[in-house]
């Protein structure tokens, strides 16, 4: 198979396997899918989805969660990881947003990316989910099957971003990155498969007999 022929049967087969496309983060607006892919850095959206109702219980606006003093918020995200970061970053983004945007998240990825504690990926992943934006935010999952499937030299999620927004067509691009998702972390995993062992690696290579090594991201 070509690469584009490749790509074409990824996307076909993941749209059998994942009609729905569900966002795995729990969130009830733009303001709080932003603070839960903040949390998700190094962390599981299991345990994200675990610490988000308390902390959302407590904020749920950026003038709210402005009001909490950090080390509040620091201890019910501790769970997360890197509690004494992404307390911070949530405390004066949450200001941010109430004295430079009207006490919403913009719409644009130059200004979510301003923020701190926001990344590209974090950026892209509201524009997508929450704004309906076409964007392609790579995770570990996505890194490491579009090196499996070669769809990228995957030298960075840069590089990978890149290539699979030339590969697949815009109008597919926020179903298919969380369908991708999806397929990782349920048959393609770090360690279940090594390029050799599932469905899709098998059909896309069905001769290749040695395990593809990751490059990281």
């Amino acid at each position: 198979m070509t690469k584009a022929e490749r790509a074409a049967y990824v996307s076909r087969r993941l749209e059998t396997l994942y009609p729905e496309t569900p966002i795995p983060l729990d969130h009830r607006d733009p303001f709080t899918l932003l603070i839960a892919v903040l949390l998700s850095a190094q962390c599981t959206d299991i345990r994200v989805n675990q610490v988000t109702p308390r902390l959302f219980d407590l904020a749920d606006t950026p003038a709210a969660m402005a009001r909490v003093p950090v080390n509040t918020i620091q201890e019910i995200i501790r769970p997360c990881g890197l509690s004494p970061q992404k307390a911070k970053a949530i405390a004066t983004l949450s200001q941010i947003l109430v004295d430079e945007h009207g006490g919403e998240v913009p719409r644009s990825f130059e200004a979510l990316e301003r923020l701190p504690g926001v990344g590209h990926k974090t950026a892209s992943v509201v524009m997508s989910q929450a704004f309906g934006v076409p964007a392609f935010p790579v995770d570990t999952h996505i890194h490491r099957l579009a090196q499996r499937w070669k769809l990228t030299d995957g030298k960075n999620v840069v590089q990978t971003e890149r290539d699979l927004k030339r590969l697949f067509p815009e109008s597919e691009w926020n179903r298919l990155h969380l369908r991708i998702i999806f397929y990782g972390r349920e048959h393609c995993t770090a360690r279940g498969c090594d390029g050799t062992v599932c469905e899709i690696c098998r059909t896309l290579f069905p001769l290749r007999r040695s395990q593809v090594r990751t490059r990281k991201a």
